[in-house]
């Protein structure tokens, strides 16, 4: 008596264990792609490829470019304008620093200082700055760099 042969069956069941473990992969390659999206989202909020937040950055370049430039320094994050005159007030003039402290979009990432100086008697004195000029200022950055990251995720 001859025993039975078993191969078939087991070579059906190839075909099985192929589907099974395609499906298996696919199901985990569709996984890592969720959470890849997740960190795009993430990281669109976050650092890009200079070292400080990007909107931010870009927003305070934005905000300032009608000022001359000192220095502007993506890496630490600091924007330095020269003095700026008014043409309309040409007695006055004002300086800013702006350093931008984390690398994401947060409004306690950003930190403004300002100067200004007047014109008496022929000689720069320096004049106190409203606080609501340097709050209007952060303001102002924050809402532009906030458009920015809206229109960059469209």
């Amino acid at each position: 008596m001859a025993l039975p042969n078993f191969r078939p069956a087991a070579r059906r069941l190839q075909p099985a264990r192929f589907v099974l473990v395609a499906g298996l992969g696919l199901a985990l390659a569709a996984c890592g792609h969720k959470q890849d999206d997740q960190a795009a989202q993430v990281a669109s909020a976050s650092v890009t490829s200079i070292g400080v937040n990007s909107y931010l950055w870009r927003a305070s370049l934005e905000t300032l470019s009608f000022m001359p430039l000192t220095q502007a320094d993506s890496a630490g994050g600091v924007i330095v304008t020269d003095w700026y005159s008014n043409p309309q007030n040409p007695g006055e003039r004002v300086k800013v620093s702006v350093s931008i402290l984390d690398q994401d979009l947060r409004a306690d990432a950003l930190r403004i200082a300002a100067s200004r100086e007047v014109n008496s008697n022929g000689q720069w004195v320096a004049a106190p700055v409203q606080a609501a000029t340097v709050q209007k200022l952060e303001d102002i950055i924050l809402t532009k760099a906030r458009d920015l990251r809206r229109s960059d995720l469209g």
